[in-house]
C-alpha cells in the first residue's frame, strides 16, 4: 500500500535510530524522502539506502539559516513538500541546582525550536493541498525523571506547539499531531545514564522499536488519519499507565 505516492516527506535527525525507521517506512509507503541530520554524511549514506527518490541534507534544525535551506533544498530537488517529521532530538543530563542558560539553550533549541522552524516553513511552503506535520514528543512531557529538566521541558513544549499548530494550520488544510514514544531501543535510550546507574529500570517487554514509532507516525501522516489533529498519541507498550 503506497499511502504517500506522490508525496514528499521531509524528517529530521533521520540519519540512524527512530528517524531513520520513519523515513524507511515512509519510503516504503511510497514517498520521496529527504533525510535531513545534524550529520550530513550518516544522512547522505541513510537516503542511499532508501533508493533514488531519497536525499541526505545536512541541517542543524536549530540553526535558522540552515532550516531554510534544508527546505530550499527539497523544494528544488522534489518541487514540493507535504510532510514534515520533527524528529531531531538531544537529550543531556544534570540536575536542577548545575543546568547553565545555555545547557537549556542548546537543548530547547534542538528539541523545541527546531520543530518550530520546521513548521514555519510547512506554512510558507505546502501548497493549498497543505500536508500534515508529525512531531515526535516523548512520555517525558507527560512523566519524567531526574536530570532531564529541559529535555522534558522541551517535550512538553512540542505537544503545545502541536495544538497551535492544528488551529492555526486549519485554515491551510495543515494537520499536526504529535506521537509520544516510551522506551525505544535505540542509542539514546541506552546511553541514559538513569539506565546505565540503575536508578531507572526498564522491563525488557515495555521496549518497543523505532519501527513501531514509524508506524504510528506513518499512520498519523497519511490520510487516514485526516480527521485527526491537535492529538498526542502514546506509543509505549502501555509503559506510562505503569509508572
Amino acid at each position: 500500500m503506497e499511502r504517500f505516492a506522490g508525496k514528499v516527506a521531509i524528517v529530521t535527525g533521520a540519519a540512524r535510530g527512530i528517524g531513520a525507521a520513519i523515513a524507511r517506512r515512509l519510503a516504503a509507503e511510497g514517498a520521496q524522502v529527504a533525510v535531513a541530520d545534524l550529520d550530513g554524511a550518516a544522512a547522505r549514506e541513510t537516503a542511499a539506502g532508501l533508493g533514488q527518490d531519497a536525499m541526505g541534507v545536512a541541517c542543524d534544525v536549530g540553526n535558522e539559516g540552515e532550516v531554510e535551506q534544508c527546505v530550499a533544498a527539497v523544494l528544488e530537488r522534489f518541487g514540493r513538500v507535504d510532510v514534515i517529521v520533527n524528529n531531531a532530538g538531544l537529550m543531556t543530563f544534570k540536575t536542577l541546582d548545575q543546568w547553565t542558560a545555555a545547557d537549556w539553550m542548546q537543548v530547547l533549541q534542538v528539541d523545541l525550536i527546531g520543530a518550530a522552524l520546521f513548521t514555519r516553513e510547512a506554512f510558507r511552503h505546502m501548497g493549498d493541498e497543505g500536508g500534515a506535520i508529525v512531531n515526535i514528543s516523548s512520555i517525558h512531557a507527560q512523566q519524567t525523571s531526574p536530570e532531564a529538566a529541559p529535555y522534558a521541558a522541551a517535550k512538553a513544549g512540542l505537544l503545545s506547539l502541536t495544538r497551535t499548530t492544528s488551529i492555526e494550520g486549519a485554515e491551510r488544510n495543515i494537520r499536526s499531531n504529535a506521537v509520544l514514544p516510551g522506551a525505544i531501543d535505540t542509542a539514546m535510550l541506552w546511553d541514559n545514564p538513569n539506565i546505565k546507574s540503575g536508578a531507572e529500570s526498564i522491563d525488557k517487554r515495555d521496549v518497543g522499536s523505532p519501527d513501531d514509532v514509524a508506524a504510528a507516525v506513518a499512520f498519523l501522516a497519511s490520510e487516514d488519519a485526516r480527521f485527526i489533529t491537535g492529538t498526542a498519541l502514546v506509543v509505549d507498550g502501555g509503559r506510562l499507565a505503569k509508572l
